[in-house]
């Protein structure tokens, strides 16, 4: 049995479905058989998604409110039944020297992609218990398992993120959910164009020479694809991996192991 045929008739939610990897993923998904709905808080780049395929449906809604995230499932789930997959994927990087970052800075960093993780996930587990099925996938990053320099706050929220896996990992275990994270290095997405602008405008280096300082980080020397990080999320929802939970599967090229 294929990963696409063991979750076919599933309802998925992916966060930051609207551009890069969450694109990736819910492209993915919707060509496995799996409705989809997708969030974010740009509902233009959620519809020119959902105009990709006829099973993705999006919905805006801000991953670090309870109150948004609770009205998001309960219309996704009135529209297309319970969710059985969650896909953490919503997140957010700047860069600034830890002694330079403000508390402000630090503290969006984290309700993003620690906070909005958890709250993105929250509304799911009791069904998913009762039901004695689901998947749960957090998106964290090489940054969830080493440090990087000047951008603790996206560090420490990683490092958060692959923590919070393995605690509802433990919690789920014999409930027929599976919790996991996957972890790339530097993928070819927006964000990180964004990250090779700040490093040109920072150190006067050419976009060329940022680019390759940052692939040079893969051992294999090149950017993860986000379709690569899809591919590793679909196989977890499938049966095929129902024995992998509590993992943090590193996407990296080896940087990480």
């Amino acid at each position: 049995m294929t990963a696409a045929t063991a979750i076919t008739g599933k309802h998925a939610l992916v966060t930051g479905g609207g551009s890069g990897v969450g694109r990736a993923i819910a492209l993915a998904l919707a060509g496995a058989g799996i409705d989809v709905t997708i969030c974010g808080r740009r509902e233009a780049e959620l519809a020119k998604v959902a105009g990709e395929s006829k099973g993705i449906f999006g919905i805006a809604a801000d991953v670090t409110n309870e109150a948004s995230m609770a009205s998001l499932y309960q219309a996704a789930e009135a529209a297309r039944g319970a969710i059985d997959i969650v896909i953490a994927n919503a997140g957010m990087a700047g860069s600034t020297p830890a002694h330079k970052t403000t508390l402000a800075d630090w503290q969006k960093t984290l309700d993003v992609n620690l906070t909005g993780a958890f709250l993105t996930v929250k509304p799911a587990l009791a069904g998913m218990a009762a039901r004695k099925a689901g998947r749960i996938v957090f998106i964290a990053s090489t940054a969830g398992l080493k440090g990087y320099a000047y951008v603790a706050p996206y560090v420490a929220a990683k490092h958060g993120v692959v923590g919070l896996m393995r605690a509802l990992a433990a919690e789920t275990a014999k409930s027929g959910v599976t919790v996991n994270a996957v972890c790339p290095g530097f993928v070819e997405t927006d964000m990180l164009e964004e990250s090779i602008q700040r490093i040109v405008e920072k150190t006067g280096r050419s976009a060329g020479e940022a680019r390759a300082s940052l692939a040079s980080t893969n051992p294999q020397g090149r950017f993860i694809q986000p379709q690569e990080v899809a591919a590793a999320v679909l196989w977890l929802c499938g049966d095929a991996a129902a024995s992998i939970t509590g993992q943090a599967i590193s996407i990296s090229g080896g940087e990480t192991w």
